[in-house]
């Protein structure tokens, strides 16, 4: 498997939408610990207003990997103004290095 960066950048406006599914997004992306090598939230510049989201995960090529990402809850609540999913190889701070 390879791994793949995933950023999922948040539509204007859409802070309470992205709080009222938080719960859920954070739940299903837990279940996935199987592939989500790290995750986290992106902020905007006043470092405290969430603007996105950043997972580096393994899997079988971009399309498996949109496919899987289109399952988060924030995708489905329409948090995200634009995903973009690319291969990534992990140099620096690798712990499997």
């Amino acid at each position: 498997m390879a791994l793949f960066n995933i950023i999922g950048l948040d539509a204007p406006g859409s802070v309470e939408k992205r709080m009222e599914h938080r719960p859920a997004h954070l739940e299903w992306a837990k279940a996935q610990k199987d592939i989500v090598r790290i995750a986290g939230p992106l902020f905007a510049e006043d470092r405290e207003t969430p603007a996105g989201s950043l997972f580096v995960v393994e899997g079988e090529s971009v399309a498996a990997v949109r496919e899987w990402a289109a399952g988060d809850p924030y995708a489905k609540a329409g948090v995200f103004a634009s995903v973009e999913i690319r291969p990534f190889k992990w140099v620096i701070g690798n712990p499997d290095a």
